[in-house]
């Protein structure tokens, strides 16, 4: 368990849950790729220790020994293995998180207020990240806070479908001549770092967003989500530059 001493426990009872199932497929064993020399959970891993004066507790939820072993090594909490059925490459996220927090909750004798949601594959997550997504989420009226990146290349107004072979817009109509500063409203991404929601949306409501959804803006060299082996290369090119090189 990352908290032991329940006089530093936070105000509000945020478990953060680290999924790792051991059945990626776009790319291999993606959790446990080395990444300028550690596996790619322990960058995720160490923020989440790192941030422990928000948190309750922090849980790793795999189906995957190994996984489960590298995580221990690097002071990850494994209180359980994930059952087979919620291991699939089919599952959803939503059932996962509903296991770990009644898990912790029967374990605990306690009922949470949040579930901090925080996937392996956004690595480059930082400390301030998550406190500010904290802050967000205690600070305003909502039932969850979801970080999303900006974008430009990716614009809606960009997109484009096929149909009898001709090339129409997907949803909004570009005019011919469109500069990228003419891209409005501006267009915003879930980038896959932060999903904060509260425990009873989660719960009761079978909902990871909820209704009403505070948005929490990360740069676009901290919101790579690794989904390919070039996204891993990338990954791994701005750790060199940031110096996250292991010791």
């Amino acid at each position: 368990m990352l908290q032991t001493d329940n006089s530093e426990l936070p105000a509000k009872k945020i478990l953060a849950v680290i999924p790792a199932r051991g059945g990626s497929k776009g790319v291999v064993r993606k959790n446990i790729r080395s990444v300028c020399g550690r596996p790619l959970i322990a960058y995720t891993i160490e923020t989440a220790l790192a941030a422990r004066h928000l948190l309750y507790r922090t849980v790793v939820s795999t189906d995957d020994p190994e996984i489960a072993a590298i995580a221990r090594e690097h002071g990850a909490d494994v209180p359980f293995m994930r059952p087979a059925e919620l291991a699939g490459d089919k599952v959803p996220t939503l059932p996962v998180l509903q296991h770990a927090v009644s898990f912790v909750e029967y374990q605990d004798g306690i009922t949470l207020d949040w579930v901090l949601l925080l996937q392996p594959t956004t690595p480059l997550r930082l400390i301030e990240d998550i406190e500010k997504s904290v802050n967000l989420a205690l600070q305003n009226s909502c039932d969850s806070v979801i970080s999303v990146v900006k974008v430009v290349a990716e614009h809606p107004i960009l997109m484009k479908r096929i149909e009898d072979n001709r090339l129409l817009p997907y949803c909004i109509k570009e005019r011919e001549g469109t500069r990228r500063q003419d891209c409005q409203p501006p267009a915003y991404l879930r980038n896959g770092a932060i999903y904060l929601t509260r425990r009873d949306v989660l719960m009761e409501k079978d909902s990871i967003w909820g209704e009403v959804i505070r948005p929490y803006v990360m740069p676009p060299e901290r919101s790579v989500n690794i989904d390919s082996e070039l996204d891993l290369k990338l990954v791994e090119l701005i750790m060199q530059e940031q110096s996250f090189i292991a010791i």
